[in-house]
């Protein structure tokens, strides 16, 4: 039998493209690892530059500076055995590869065999197919290395290394995005091929948010029965230590925690993680929210509140004469609750100017949609300046569900560099209002703006319920139409009402030219417009449903 082999799991936040940042905080957690007593430092599916690094792989000199940077790694770090994800180049191929690193050098590259091509993940434009399986020893504990898809057909990789030197171990290298409900989907994955191969199972993922992806780490040791060893934090850096003495022996060391978070932790803390990253990662300090008192955008402001600090969020109120004086005062009461800058800009003169000097073009008048749309591309403007003058992101702050029936406005509440709520439904929304003030342990999000009918406030006495159905019935077509793809029969044949489901499908197939203007969003459900979900703007084909009576 071997003697225990110490090995960290490394869940680390790496910025797309810098190489020397995401070397540098490499080289800090080997360092850490050494002090540590670890044997074995592992980082996540291509942690050197980042992942997905999408069409940067077409371009040469960035695999050059790939290879460039995982040999520095291995110079700086030569105390221990590294293995660590990077885009190598290799035979005038691409390649998603790891590296073997010991005594200063890179000693073996395993490269990825199953390559992802759904949902978000495009890894086939990219990436040739690798071949060739990896197994080393350390102190005579045998660990074969794969990466990410590799572990998810246990049946494939049992017989992929069917040939090679005998295993304890599958170290398995990861970019797994987060979305609701992921962790469990992973786990019994990970269960899976640990009991299909007879062996223990060391899955190490990456943290933080890039573009509309988040990842959760979560990274976890589980032995050869399926069970979990050891956990790491979700939405943390972290070293994830245990030491491995077999296949069925791992003890966990430090860095792990005792379970998983509840889902609407988890959800919450995808959204904060995705927005600092976002934000920061793209070269901004603050942003500025248009604060209108009601729930949507009540909650895009606790969120960057709790991303980036109360000093770095604006909230501006901008009030037309059809906003009530109590959404008013619950904005600027929701900024009090907060701690953040606040401000009010009325915008009824501006509205009198543009009304004055439209009334001179044929058709126009002031009781249309025309005049209520205005009013959030006013706003939208007045944001968007404020950006430009003071270095802002705007972040907007339309939900999952208003953003599927195009309940938006085009260049008005659409403006905006981020939108933080792009893939969460309105159900959700109150959900998660809810949820901060339980966890803050007060009323951060005022009772009032919770309980108040949604409205646009866009024209006299105005409710959402106007328009579009109740938010219950709707987000329950828009999970099954978009995110499991039934057609509008299968809905109507489910129980849901004919009339209903026929309008709001329309709705959202035809307002993919918004959706395509709009800015990204955080990915927190199984499958997101954009990245996920991709039609045709021109695009004549409907999925209309008969009554079953």
């Amino acid at each position: 039998m071997s003697k225990s082999v110490r090995i960290a799991l490394a869940q680390i936040n790496p910025a797309m493209g810098n190489l020397a940042e995401n070397v540098a905080k490499m080289c800090g957690f080997y360092a850490e690892a050494v002090d540590a007593g670890v044997d074995v430092l592992v980082f996540g599916e291509l942690a050197v530059c980042g992942y997905p690094p999408e069409d940067l792989m077409h371009k040469i000199y960035f695999l050059d500076e790939n290879h460039r940077a995982i040999e520095l790694l291995a110079q700086k770090c030569p105390k221990i055995t590294i293995i660590a994800g990077f885009a190598e180049s290799y035979n005038e191929k691409c390649y998603n590869s790891a590296a073997v690193m010991k005594n200063g050098k890179v000693e073996r590259i395993y490269r990825k065999t199953l390559l992802p091509n759904y949902g978000v993940f495009d890894e086939k434009r990219y990436f040739q197919s690798g071949g060739e399986p990896v197994v080393i020893d350390i102190n005579g504990l045998g660990i074969a290395i794969t990466i990410c898809e590799d572990i998810w057909d246990a049946k494939w990789l049992k017989a992929f290394l069917k040939d090679s030197p005998s295993y304890d171990l599958v170290l398995n290298l990861s970019g797994s995005p987060f979305h609701s409900g992921k962790v469990m989907e992973r786990y019994a994955i990970l269960e899976r091929c640990a009991k299909k191969l007879d062996c223990a199972v060391g899955y190490c993922n990456l943290v933080g948010g890039q573009d509309e992806l988040v990842f959760d780490g979560q990274s976890m040791f589980v032995d050869s029965t399926g069970q979990i060893r050891a956990l790491g934090p979700a939405f943390e850096e972290r070293l994830v230590i245990a030491d491995v003495s077999s296949k069925s022996e791992i003890t966990q060391v430090s860095g792990c925690v005792e379970k998983m978070p509840e889902l609407i932790d988890e959800i919450y803390r995808a959204l904060v993680t995705g927005t600092r990253d976002y934000v920061r990662k793209n070269g901004f300090k603050k942003v500025v929210i248009g604060l209108s008192g009601g729930i949507d955008s009540s909650l895009a402001a606790a969120i960057a509140v709790d991303a980036l600090g109360a000093e770095n969020v604006v909230g501006i109120t901008m009030p037309s004469r059809f906003n009530k004086a109590e959404t008013i005062s619950d904005a600027q009461i929701q900024a009090e609750n907060l701690g953040m800058e606040f401000h009010n800009i009325p915008i009824e003169p501006i509205l009198k100017s543009f009304d004055e000097m439209l009334c001179k073009m044929p058709g126009w008048n002031n009781s249309g949609m025309g005049y209520e749309n205005l009013q959030p591309r006013v706003r939208g403007t007045i944001l968007m300046t404020l950006s430009n003058q003071n270095g802002y992101m705007v972040m907007t702050t339309s939900n999952k569900s208003e953003t599927a029936v195009g309940y938006a406005t085009l260049y008005g509440d659409t403006a905006g560099g981020f939108s933080m709520l792009k893939d969460v439904p309105k159900t959700m929304v109150y959900k998660l209002c809810s949820y901060i003030n339980r966890i803050k342990g007060r009323e951060v999000i005022p009772a009032s703006v919770i309980h108040r009918p949604p409205t646009a406030e866009l024209k006299d006495n105005q409710l959402d319920s106007d328009t579009l159905p109740n938010y219950d019935l709707l987000d329950r077509i828009i999970e099954s139409y978009v995110e499991k793809d039934k057609s509008a029969q299968q809905l109507v044949d489910s129980g849901m009402p004919v009339d209903e489901v026929n309008r709001v499908v329309a709705m959202i197939d035809r307002n993919e030219y918004k959706r395509r203007q709009s800015p990204p969003g955080i990915k927190i459900t199984p499958k997101a417009f954009g990245r996920d979900r991709r039609l045709p703007i021109t695009n004549q084909y409907r999925s209309q449903a008969k009554s079953k009576n």
